[in-house]
């Protein structure tokens, strides 16, 4: 089970590395992360150069698909080119977004008719798409899930492990990364955000 970690460049460190290192604390279990670049190397927000791990070409190999957020992210969606190379499919893919990744999943109308999470200053420009923003961290519906804020990348990643591996899975790779004396309440934070996000699809 392979997860692409969609990076551009002008990337928010948070997003891209708290999502793929947790999920690659499940390697054993069958499930990998792997930075996704539509260059060789990508420079994030902070100036951080990193070479990618996939080519965009990986993308419809993938069985999970986390669209980063970043600096650069209006351009990413005015870029037809390089939207073209994101052929997503919601009906054998899981497919995320974090924060300003909102906007390039309503730029594929992946999120028509779908309420979506967003960070503050990404919420205009994803609104502009018609897409309602909510006031929550995380949300889902079916195979399709967004997350608001930096930090909400671990629920982003709660998520993916969850419906991969279980919720068992999940509650370990939380509990092993909280902070010391934390662990309980950092899991039950992550379960009660990713259950309370979820929308069940009949």
């Amino acid at each position: 089970m392979q997860v692409a970690v969609v990076t551009f460049d002008g990337f928010n460190e948070l997003d891209s590395f708290i999502a793929s290192a947790l999920i690659n604390r499940c390697r054993q279990g069958g499930l990998e992360a792997f930075i996704t670049t539509p260059t060789p190397v990508v420079t994030s927000m902070n100036g951080v150069e990193v070479t990618g791990q996939r080519p965009l070409e990986f993308v419809p190999e993938a069985d999970v698909v986390l669209i980063g957020s970043g600096v650069k992210a209006r351009h990413v969606v005015a870029d037809d080119q390089l939207i073209s190379r994101l052929p997503l499919d919601p009906s054998r893919q899981l497919i995320g977004a974090q924060c300003s990744g909102a906007l390039v999943l309503a730029r594929l109308g992946l999120l028509d008719g779908l309420p979506a999470c967003t960070d503050m200053k990404s919420r205009p420009f994803v609104e502009a798409f018609d897409v309602t923003v909510l006031d929550a961290p995380f949300h889902a519906e079916g195979n399709i899930a967004t997350a608001g804020g930096c930090l909400a990348s671990q629920y982003l990643a709660t998520w993916v492990i969850t419906r991969m591996l279980g919720e068992d899975a999940a509650r370990d790779v939380i509990g092993y990364v909280a902070p010391v004396g934390e662990n309980r309440e950092t899991v039950e934070r992550a379960m009660r955000a990713v259950h309370a996000g979820e929308v069940a699809l009949h």
